[in-house]
């Protein structure tokens, strides 16, 4: 039991330090406006029914660091910048001949963020960063898994306002994987429309 409370503390990362009747914006929302209105809609009988964020994952690729692994470190850096959470280096799982790839060398970056750090991310995502993108004509709405979890590519780690553009060394793409506890895609396009999230219609 010891080692599986161990484990989870390692791939989720350190426990963030939290302020006693803190409550992040984005969750006040939540709380008083966006969960009334879909228990409204979809007719829950329980309050518990009603779907809600779980975490919010960021994930970036670098197949190229296995010939610089400065990439890496940079990468690493703007992740934690991005998201107040030092982010833990992913290692490939076995060796590929063909793309010059060892077994456990590293190839990418993650960070999952649980409960205020993920309404805060999530927040400046919405509000900052996504205004940011250039031409931004909204996200699209297809992108969901079927189980109501969504998934966005973004292309540059510049629309994040933390991330200091003078000292980027290369424009890099990122994937964020929002979970929530929603059954069906139309609920979890129902919460993440509540929450602010620019979908195209």
């Amino acid at each position: 039991m010891a080692r599986a409370k161990k484990k989870t503390a390692e791939t989720e990362g350190p426990v963030e330090p939290t302020i006693e009747g803190y409550v992040p914006r984005l969750q006040e929302i939540y709380k008083s406006a966006v969960a009334p209105e879909l228990q409204k809609r979809f007719q829950y009988k329980s309050a518990m029914q009603v779907p809600r964020l779980v975490k919010v994952t960021l994930n970036v690729g670098l197949g190229e660091a296995t010939q610089n692994p400065k990439l890496l470190d940079a990468a690493a850096e703007e992740i934690a910048r991005m998201t107040g959470q030092k982010p833990i280096i992913q290692k490939a799982k076995k060796a590929i001949a063909n793309f010059r790839l060892r077994e456990n060398q590293r190839i990418g970056v993650t960070v999952t963020l649980r409960r205020a750090r993920m309404w805060e991310f999530l927040d400046r995502l919405v509000n900052v960063a996504l205004p940011r993108v250039r031409d931004f004509r909204g996200i699209s709405p297809r992108a969901f898994d079927g189980r109501g979890n969504y998934t966005l590519g973004l292309r540059e780690q510049i629309i994040f306002p933390e991330v200091d553009y003078d000292k980027v060394e290369k424009i890099r793409g990122l994937n964020v994987t929002i979970v929530t506890t929603a059954e069906t895609d139309e609920e979890g396009l129902a919460l993440l429309t509540g929450l602010g999230m620019p979908f195209r219609t």
